[in-house]
């Protein structure tokens, strides 16, 4: 007996294809604002140095993010972006007064010594730091795969903040750069309450904002400097400013609209080791094999602990569906 085919009997399977398809693309263009952001991000380092010998470390921040501000106000205006509530203000002020303020200030300050990959690194080292505070903060569990990747990341910090000298002495300007990672793993932490009401690029904008408010207290003296500068110098600032501080941000924001967040964030892991090709291609640093190989085991910490992490949350919604 001949079988009928009735019409639409293999919309399905065309349905399926198309919506992968369509999944394929959207997964390229999540990448590849991942990486524009990878690129963007990595340059700050080797940016910061360019400026920093001719603008203090807080006129850097300064001119830095009142270009970021003014690029980002641009933008909302544009999309007619809504205002935050009056009850998260407090919030998004300290968010920015960590996150952006003291964040750029202790990073401009460590870089005056610590060269731009050896910056990278130590940055780089923020999701461990999260992973510690999240336990305190948002009562999270570490599995013995975590703790194991944090050890392995504070080994790679101990490498890189040791001084090359015989006597070993530890760099203070290298650990200011760390705190700055430490500021950049608490402004992650204390957004996600925030980042289920507002949009990525909300949160990013509204910090902004607020950190360019508290990084105008530096204000005096850097007219001076602006007319002192050289172009290059100058032009260094703002390029941080537009790229790196705006772009960079609204680029990881499409990302994280398209892509799930740990592949997005597995993207960042690139970031370091782009900001030694980029310091060696524009201010010609090459960093010491004793900061390469201390990098390399902050970034294997850093994937271990998100690699628990994620091992963890899917054990866990497993069982909850079980």
């Amino acid at each position: 007996m001949k079988r009928l085919s009735l019409p639409g009997r293999n919309l399905p399977e065309a349905g399926k294809a198309q919506a992968l398809q369509h999944r394929f693309a959207l997964d390229l263009r999540g990448s590849g604002a991942a990486i524009l952001t990878v690129i963007l991000w990595a340059s700050a380092f080797p940016g910061i140095r360019a400026a920093l010998p001719h603008y203090s470390p807080f006129h850097v921040a300064l001119l830095r993010y009142v270009t970021a501000s003014i690029v980002l106000a641009i933008y909302a205006l544009f999309t007619r972006m809504s205002l935050p509530a009056w009850r998260d203000l407090p919030r998004f002020a300290l968010l920015g007064l960590l996150g952006i303020a003291f964040y750029n200030v202790a990073l401009n300050g460590g870089e005056v010594r610590v060269p731009a990959a050896e910056a990278s690194f130590l940055v780089a080292s923020a999701p461990a730091l999260m992973a510690v505070e999240a336990m305190f903060l948002l009562k999270e569990r570490m599995r013995l795969w975590g703790w194991l990747g944090i050890a392995i990341s504070c080994a790679g910090i101990a490498f890189i903040t040791l001084s090359s000298t015989t006597s070993f002495q530890v760099d203070l300007w290298a650990v200011l750069v760390l705190s700055a990672a430490f500021a950049q793993s608490l402004y992650s932490i204390w957004q996600k309450a925030l980042l289920s009401r507002y949009s990525a690029f909300e949160c990013t904008a509204y910090a902004i904002w607020s950190g360019t408010i508290f990084l105008l207290i530096f204000s005096p003296g850097l007219l001076s400097e602006v007319r002192l500068a050289p172009f290059s110098a100058t032009g260094a600032a703002i390029y941080l400013g537009i790229f790196p501080g705006a772009l960079g941000y609204v680029s990881w924001a499409y990302a994280l609209s398209r892509l799930s967040g740990s592949t997005a964030g597995s993207f960042l892991y690139l970031v370091p080791l782009v900001a030694v090709g980029l310091a060696w291609l524009w201010l010609g640093e090459i960093p010491a094999w004793l900061v390469l190989w201390g990098g390399l085991l902050v970034l294997a910490g850093v994937i271990l602990v998100n690699t628990a992490k994620q091992r963890s949350a899917t054990n866990g919604k497993r069982a909850e569906n079980e």
